[in-house]
Order: C-alpha cells, then sequence, then structure tokens
C-alpha cells in the first residue's frame, strides 16, 4: 500500500488545457472518488495516475516515487475499468491469472492468490467458465479479482460499475465498499454518479472544467458546500438556490425575511443565494416561505414535494404521508441553523 500525491498536475491536448493545476493528496489506505459532470476531467486524472496519459505539468508521486516518467506496468497499480476487459477466449481462472504468469510467478502461487481472490469475492463456482457465460455483475467481480491477484500499491477504479442495472449497482457498490474495509489498499475510484461517491468514499474529490473545486469527507462536503456547485452536486436531491438580499441577518425573499442562526461574511444590500437542503424545508403551518406544490412523488419511505415559489423551483423531502395535491397552496417552515448563503455574482459561500 502507499499514498498518492498529485500535485499541480496538468494536462493539454494541444491548446486545450483539460486538466488545470490539481493538487490532492491520497492518504495510505484511503478510498479516494474523483467525482464531477462529464468532461470535468477525472478519467484524464485517473490515466495519469495509470500511466495511460502523459502528464504536461506538474507531478504524481506513488509512494515516495515520482512516476511521471515511470511506465505503467512498473507503477505497482491494477485498474478495474469500466468495460472490464476480460479476455473473452480465457476462463475466468486464466483472466485473474493472466498478469501473474505475463511475470513467471510460480504456479503454486498463482493458484493461492486466484483461489483467495475467488474466495473474497464468491468467483469460486464460475472459475471454468467463459465471460460470455456470466452476468454483468459477474464479469465486474472478474475484473476486481484480476487486481486484486497483482496485490497493487494502489487500486485504480473507471466508473466501473456504470454498465449496471440500478438494482446491482447498489450491491456491487456495497461490496467494492467491504472489499475495501478487508483489504485496506489505497484506492481511486471515479464516477459522476455522488450517490457512489457519497457512500462509498473515505475522502471526496469535485472537481469541474479541469480543477478542483473542493476536498473533504462526504460530509464535510454535504454540510459545508463552498459554492453552489458543489452544493447543487453533492446531494439528491439537489440544494434548493432561492434568490434574495442579505439584510440585517437574515435573507429577504420576495417580502419574507428569513433569520439565518450560522453567522455569514455578507453585506447589507448584497444578492445572495439562500440554501437548503430539501429534508431541512418542513410543511408547516405558518412557515415562513409560502409556495405551491406542483408535483408529488411518492417514493415510499419519502415523499418529495416539487413546488414553486415566486417563480423558482424548490424540492422538499417528506418522511410522513402527505394529503396535498398540486396545486396546492403550501407554508415551508426551513431550519434556520441548517440554512447556507452563497454570494449571487460568484458563487461562493458566505459562511464565517
Amino acid at each position: 500500500m502507499a499514498s498518492v500525491a498529485i500535485e499541480r498536475v496538468e494536462k493539454a491536448f494541444g491548446q486545450t488545457k483539460v486538466i488545470r493545476g490539481v493538487d490532492v493528496g491520497i492518504d495510505d489506505g484511503e478510498f479516494c472518488v474523483l467525482v464531477g459532470p462529464s468532461g470535468c476531467g477525472k478519467s484524464t486524472l485517473l490515466r495519469m495516475i495509470a500511466g495511460l496519459e502523459e502528464i504536461s505539468g506538474g507531478q504524481i508521486r506513488i509512494g515516495d516515487t515520482v512516476v511521471n516518467d515511470v511506465p505503467p506496468k512498473e507503477r505497482d497499480i491494477a485498474m478495474v475499468f469500466q468495460n472490464y476487459a476480460l479476455y473473452p477466449h480465457m476462463k475466468v481462472r486464466e483472466n485473474m491469472a493472466f498478469a501473474l504468469m505475463l511475470a513467471k510467478r510460480p504456479q503454486s502461487e498463482i493458484d493461492k492468490r486466484v483461489g483467495e481472490a475467488a474466495a473474497i469475492l464468491g468467483l469460486e463456482p464460475y472459475l471454468d467458465r467463459y465471460p460470455r457465460q456470466l452476468s454483468g455483475g459477474q464479469r465486474q467481480r472478474v475484473a476486481m479479482g484480476r487486481a486484486i491477484v497483482r496485490d497493487p500499491q494502489v487500486f485504480l477504479f473507471d466508473e466501473p460499475l456504470s454498465n449496471l442495472d440500478a438494482k446491482l449497482r447498489v450491491q456491487m457498490r456495497t461490496e467494492i465498499k467491504a472489499l475495501h474495509q478487508r483489504l485496506k489498499t489505497t484506492s481511486i475510484y471515479v464516477t459522476h454518479d455522488q450517490i457512489e461517491a457519497m457512500t462509498m468514499a473515505d475522502k471526496i474529490v469535485v472537481m469541474r472544467d479541469g480543477i478542483v473545486e473542493q476536498t473533504g469527507s462526504p460530509l464535510q462536503l454535504y454540510d459545508n458546500p463552498v459554492n453552489t456547485f458543489v452544493a447543487g452536486f453533492i446531494g439528491s436531491p439537489a440544494m434548493n438556490l432561492v434568490a434574495g438580499i442579505w439584510e440585517q441577518g437574515g435573507v429577504k425573499v420576495g417580502d419574507v425575511h428569513i433569520a439565518v442562526a450560522r453567522p455569514m461574511r455578507a453585506d447589507n444590500g448584497q444578492k445572495v443565494l439562500l440554501g437548503s437542503r430539501p429534508e431541512h424545508l418542513t410543511p408547516a403551518a405558518g412557515g415562513a416561505l409560502g409556495a405551491r406544490v406542483e408535483v408529488i412523488e411518492p417514493t415510499g419511505a419519502d415523499t418529495l414535494l416539487m413546488c414553486s415559489l415566486g417563480g423558482q423551483e424548490l424540492t422538499v423531502v417528506v418522511r410522513d404521508r402527505v394529503t396535498l395535491r398540486p396545486g396546492d397552496p403550501v407554508q415551508l417552515a426551513p431550519e434556520l441553523d441548517k440554512l447556507h448563503v452563497f454570494d449571487a455574482a460568484s458563487g461562493r459561500s458566505l459562511a464565517a
């Protein structure tokens, strides 16, 4: 196992910069998730760590070694791809053993490592099958098993669950997290799915347009987003953002003044965005915000209310069953100590 240090890393394709001075430190044994919208540079960054893309600037260290010019096969990493990348003409056992065979390891060692990995991943009944005889989830396990047998310093995962159906994604998410807790190998995982990031990561790195917007634990990013991009990207449903004016320790939304319990660095008259998580808005008689229900989405445990407030959209998560109907007026009471305030122009958090 080893730490990974990404220092002032840049990547350009011709005149186009896709990674612009990224700094990320990943501790030994940590599970770090790179998350962001398509085209933000997260997969390119992962491929640079793997050595599959050249670095235009900065440096990457694995352990104490700068690996900028180290060939991929000498970096002691193992990568799990989105499309599994299994050899169709080889059985599961051979797919898992292939890297060890290339390294000319003793057959006894190969059999031992393959057997251990198969036991961890529940693949023992499938060792003599071909990839075409497996389900998508089983193929993904084989891809992970091939990585495990190499016993690398670092695991790299490039959107490994995106080809699976929703139920299987949840199952595999749990299995990958349990696998990391067992092996404790440093892992870097790329996804555009913030639910995967929240549930799996020790550390999340939120990227946009080739830069890092914020780094921290899942709950740090959820509770204290540094800007409206992170606030809207982390959390499902996304944080509500309502335009207003900062006045005397609160935000004026239309004719209503909402007190904000947390201290803010804002000036009277400043245009701001008032942020509230959907679960921190409650339908209540006498609630400060008068809205109208537009759409109701029951999900079983929760009910989502899509509301409008002066032309602005609000999402409310309600634990109890509701008798409201589309078109009904509703009073919403925000939890004052959990409100966020962002500068309307820059999108930066104004939290003191």
